[in-house]
């Protein structure tokens, strides 16, 4: 059920430079390692609700309407091609905020949390991610859902932890390098476009 393919593309999908990242990216940066595991900690939690949502809502269409779920999907397709176009498009993937003062244990947490459960393109993000990863036919989706998702979850702290801890060693290469930020902005939209053309093409 855990394929490499989910595997990887979660990996990929994970490193894309987004508000986590670069509040995890920026804590790191301003107040240190410990500071960007607690950043890296809230925004993992903030990511939950919409993993729910998106997976009890899944399952409930999965069970009921087929024609509700290749809705759904064509909508996942369209959405994945902006968020490429917009990756594209995006010049400031890496640009910190050098102006972060130093925020306690727990306000790190809460303020990553809240990022990342405001963002409401999330949910829809994960309704156009999870359904390419269930076996077709599945007896209990909902399972399945649930892995996966545990997965991603587990996924997202460990690659967020390391953006941070490696923050300060990478200043000058990564956030300073107009030519790395390109490289990074246009492999993380191919990677977008790829997925969105998978999901188009897929007969689920």
């Amino acid at each position: 059920m855990i394929s490499l393919e989910f595997l990887i593309t979660s990996l990929i999908v994970v490193l894309i430079p987004g508000t986590g990242v670069i509040y995890t990216v920026s804590t790191g940066i301003v107040q240190g390692r410990k500071a960007s595991v607690y950043a890296a900690l809230g925004c993992t939690a903030g990511i939950v609700p919409h993993l729910m949502a998106t997976v009890l809502g899944l399952a409930a269409v999965m069970h009921t309407s087929a024609l509700a779920f290749q809705v759904l999907k064509y909508l996942g397709v369209a959405y994945l091609f902006y968020v490429a176009y917009a990756t594209w498009r995006d010049k400031s993937a890496f640009a910190v905020d050098a102006a972060l003062t130093k925020t306690s244990a727990v306000g790190l947490v809460v303020k990553a949390f809240l990022l990342n459960i405001l963002n409401p393109k999330l949910t829809i993000f994960f309704l156009a991610f999870l359904p390419q990863f269930v076996e077709p036919g599945a007896a209990q989706p909902l399972l399945q859902l649930l892995l996966l998702s545990a997965v991603f979850m587990a996924m997202t702290f460990v690659v967020f932890v390391v953006y941070g801890l490696v923050a300060h060693a990478f200043r000058r290469h990564v956030v300073d390098s107009a030519r790395v930020q390109s490289w990074l902005r246009y492999g993380f939209s191919a990677a977008f476009a790829g997925l969105g053309a998978k999901l188009a093409l897929s007969e689920k």
